[in-house]
């Protein structure tokens, strides 16, 4: 019984408990969900104030565009008003001016009409004229017209040709004195040098025992260093001097510096020639690479390509007829930009296409070319400008310029060749071009006799007196000098002098 009542008792004690529990989870419960309420009513009043307070905002911004949009309605409006009044006012204008040109043009046909019938009275009148005239002349109209235009033409052409030859002179006279004047003062700003040798080089030696060194035991030291070289070597009887023969310069003077190194060190013999020869070559191929660059430095002239820098360099050892070809490029660089500044074009593009006009002639290949297309190919490859390209290319008109470039670089080539001392000029082709000039004015009819004087710088054509009137002569001079120009090859210019006289001849007895 007591177990019962014990345990009666714990029954009684956890539902009592359970009770107090539940009724404190539910008071507690209630307060929490009071509190939540609270809050909820407190976060929702806030963000209605919130939104209030947006919606305000949005609202007073909407409200001063659309403001900001009215009045530019309004401006545009009134923009369109004064637009229509203007079209209205031109619109009125048009219209006046349309109906005074309908005005204008009916006086004018007015006057058409007036002036036609006038013309008409006219050629009447005309006619009639021309029938008297020809009654009282004895000539048809034809006739008289055919008589009147041969005199005047004969007329007009004696006027012509008289007017033609004053223009002429005065444009020679100015045009010459300009051109000299420009040509003199670039040739007195630039220094020159005389003709050189360019097929044999002369090594002098102290003594002849060295001719015996030189050429070796049968012949074999000379053998190796023609071979090694490619220069022929001729020891003959010229005291202390032994001369290297060979077309190329620059094989030349690879021989010289190595027959210099030979005999100062004295030992000369097969192995040491290639030795030396060898070294010698890495030397001048560097002393090329070094004079193209100081070439290039000293006219102020940059940013050529390296293999045109070698090209300037091996001009050096490179001659044309006697005339060192470096000296001529420096030469026409330097005239090129004179003229060039005189005549106000860039001095600059015309010193570069100066040096460059002649670097067809030292290619590293022999092409079948003339050197001013194979430069001109070059200069392209090199990435030059079209203008310097067709500069080079021009030199000597195998193509057509299209620069003002290109005559200033064959003007100055011409220049820096044909000055005096500047250039030898072969005996054989010295004569053929004077019998050319003169065989050349004896063409022409009338022609008795041509002297070339001056050395092929005048030529003098005699006329007979009863072939060519003086009308005449200035017309043959003329056209002898323009074929020459187109057909011939010379250097400087040539003047032609026409002369025409009558001799009376008698005899006393």
């Amino acid at each position: 019984m007591t177990v019962v009542y014990i345990i009666a008792a714990f029954l009684v004690g956890g539902l009592v408990t359970w009770i107090v529990m539940n009724t404190m989870l539910k008071s507690r419960t209630s307060n929490i969900l009071k509190e939540a309420e609270a809050e909820a009513k407190v976060l929702r009043e806030n963000k209605m104030l919130e939104v209030k307070e947006k919606y305000l905002n949005l609202k007073n911004e909407y409200e001063v565009q659309c403001n900001q949009r009215n009045a530019k309605m309004q401006q545009f409006e009134s923009k369109l008003k004064q637009r229509e009044m203007q079209l209205n006012q031109l619109q009125s204008e048009v219209q006046r001016g349309r109906a005074e040109n309908e005005n204008t043009k009916e006086n004018l046909n007015n006057q058409l009409d007036v002036v036609n019938s006038r013309k008409q009275e006219l050629e009447k009148l005309n006619r009639m004229a021309n029938e008297r005239l020809e009654a009282i002349s004895g000539l048809s109209a034809q006739e008289a017209k055919a008589s009147l235009i041969e005199s005047l033409k004969e007329e007009a052409k004696t006027d012509a040709m008289s007017y033609v030859n004053e223009i002429m002179e005065e444009a020679k006279m100015t045009a010459n004195k300009e051109a000299k004047r420009i040509v003199v003062q670039t040739i007195q700003r630039v220094a020159t040098e005389a003709a050189i040798e360019n097929s044999v080089t002369v090594f002098n030696i102290d003594s002849d025992e060295i001719k015996g060194r030189i050429i070796g035991r049968e012949g074999r030291n000379i053998r190796a260093l023609e071979a090694a070289t490619g220069v022929e070597i001729i020891v003959d009887d010229t005291p202390e001097a032994i001369v290297l023969s060979a077309f190329d310069p620059v094989r030349r003077e690879i021989a010289r510096l190595a027959l210099h190194q030979l005999v100062t060190d004295g030992r000369i013999h097969p192995a040491r020639i290639e030795e030396v020869v060898a070294k010698v070559k890495k030397q001048v191929e560097d002393e090329i690479v070094e004079t193209g660059k100081r070439t290039t430095i000293d006219l102020g002239i940059h940013g050529l390509h390296p293999d045109l820098i070698r090209l300037i360099g091996k001009m050096k050892y490179r001659s044309s007829y006697g005339q060192n070809l470096l000296q001529h490029a420096r030469e026409t660089a330097n005239l090129c930009a004179i003229m060039a500044s005189e005549l106000g074009l860039n001095a600059k593009k015309a010193k570069r296409a100066g040096l460059l006009h002649d670097i067809g002639k030292v290619p590293d290949d022999e092409p079948e070319l003339p050197h001013a297309i194979l430069g001109m190919k070059l200069a392209e490859k090199y990435k030059e400008k079209p203008e310097i390209c067709n500069a080079i290319g021009a030199h000597h008109d195998e193509i057509e310029m299209d620069s003002l470039l290109s005559p200033i670089v064959q003007a100055c080539d011409a220049i820096s060749g044909a000055r005096p001392g500047a250039r030898r000029e072969i005996v054989e082709a010295y004569i053929k071009r004077l019998n050319d000039l003169e065989k050349l004015a004896l063409s022409y009819p009338g022609v008795v006799k041509t002297y070339a004087i001056q050395a092929g710088r005048e030529l003098r054509v005699i006329v007979g007196a009863d072939k060519i009137d003086d009308k005449e002569i200035e017309t043959l001079s003329y056209d002898i000098a323009k074929k020459i120009q187109d057909e011939m090859t010379y250097p400087g210019q040539v003047k032609i002098t026409v002369i025409r006289e009558t001799r009376a001849v008698s005899f006393a007895k």
